[in-house]
């Protein structure tokens, strides 16, 4: 149905080329030969696809196969897609975005639809979380009108997600830079959900995932970023009655459109978690990470074909603090950073520098006031044609709603 609903759609109600399959086509699709960097627009490309990924994944993952087991899923999926539900020639780049994009979102949004339904609940509260469930994971949903589960009151299965949750909601204003001379203002928001914690040791994967949503007015898209980080295993490095700190390899997904630039990245990554109480009510928390960027699209101005950005391949990585007193006052710092190299595009690299901070002061009931400021850069340097340099300053003042969720 994942691959059956999308090519209807698209022949039947778009009418889109790509979807008039024949034999012919699945046979030249079949021929590695074939295979060839595509040019759709990068919205479809960075997010669609991986959205389209997640359904094959949780296909399995919602009728009770585990995370390894529902891998193989979204890899399948995303090759028949290419071979067979299109006309088109298959693309490297589709197969790395609904594939490997696909587990990380897919687990995402089962982990989300999860938590969400509880089969003790009833009324009201029971049939809306069935529905917010459904629209986050669809696979999900439908798995259960089809088992019969919607909306009867049941004890939880084991496989329902306990985790402890823990989400921030930010609304206000951001002002903001576009390459040092257009200036943007308008209201911001801010989503953030955070399963377990870094520095727990664990095994499971994705027993911890970070997820931030950000969107607002007067940027280039309503939405800005989606960031996903799912733990796939962790090691224990120090336990003392102060100091923990956690190694952990993880699984990422970044999308940032905003005003200046856009860019998308998936990567792998060891990180090093480490919580340190320096008194009864100060403590110190720092993150280090690094690893290999498996697929990257970074703009350019000087695009071949239809296309404007470039597909690279690279390293990532990231360094972070954050001070608390009393759970009353924070300050953090952090930095993300990238070397990519072009694969598909003009001879290029790029370095990316994304420096952020956030001050927060605790009001009362979960209520907070924050200020963040922020630096993104992004450097293009080419073989044939001048430097091309983007600029993201910003400053975002927001008050913010925290709670545990379960």
């Amino acid at each position: 149905m994942a691959n059956a609903i999308p090519w209807a759609f698209n022949k039947y109600v778009n009418k889109a080329e790509f979807s008039n399959i024949s034999f012919s086509s699945i046979r030249n699709n079949l021929n590695p030969k074939s295979w060839t960097w595509d040019d759709d627009d990068f919205g479809t490309n960075q997010f669609a696809h991986p959205y389209h990924g997640s359904l094959y994944f949780n296909a399995f993952r919602a009728n009770g196969y585990s995370f390894w087991q529902s891998v193989p899923a979204a890899f399948v999926g995303s090759y028949l897609w290419e071979t067979v539900a299109e006309q088109q020639y298959p693309s490297p780049n589709d197969f790395i975005n609904t594939s490997f994009g696909g587990v990380i979102m897919g687990e995402m949004t089962y982990r989300l639809a999860n938590n969400i339904v509880n089969n003790n609940r009833r009324g009201f509260k029971r049939q809306a979380s069935e529905v917010l469930a459904l629209l986050i994971n669809p696979s999900f949903g439908f798995t259960r009108i089809l088992d019969r589960k919607w909306g009867k009151t049941a004890p939880n299965s084991t496989e329902r997600d306990s985790t402890k949750v823990y989400a921030e909601f930010d609304a206000g204003m951001r002002k903001f830079n576009v390459n040092n001379s257009i200036a943007g203002f308008g209201w911001y928001g801010h989503i953030k959900f955070l399963f377990g914690t870094p520095t727990e040791n664990f095994r499971k994967p994705f027993s911890n995932i970070s997820i931030h949503l950000e969107f607002g007015k007067d940027d280039t898209s309503i939405i800005n970023v989606i960031s996903v980080y799912g733990s796939l295993a962790g090691w224990e490095v120090t336990s003392k009655e102060k100091t923990k700190r956690m190694a952990v390899m993880s699984a990422n997904y970044d999308y940032v459109h905003n005003e200046a630039f856009f860019y998308s990245t998936q990567s792998i990554k060891l990180n090093l978690f480490s919580s340190h109480d320096l008194t009864k009510k100060l403590s110190l928390n720092t993150q280090f990470g690094a690893g290999p960027v498996i697929l990257a699209a970074v703009p350019n101005v000087y695009r071949i074909g239809g296309r404007a950005y470039d597909y690279s391949m690279g390293l990532s990585f990231n360094a972070g603090g954050g001070l608390r007193f009393s759970d009353k006052f924070s300050v953090s710092a952090n930095y993300k950073g990238g070397w990519l190299k072009t694969i598909s595009g003009n001879q290029s690299h790029h370095l990316l520098h994304a420096l952020t901070g956030e001050v927060r002061y605790h009001i009362a009931n979960g209520f907070s006031l924050c200020a963040e400021p922020g630096y993104f850069t992004l450097h293009g340097h080419y073989k044939d044609y001048p430097t091309v340099n983007y600029y993201y300053p910003y400053l975002r003042l927001s008050v913010r709603y925290s709670l545990n969720i379960q």
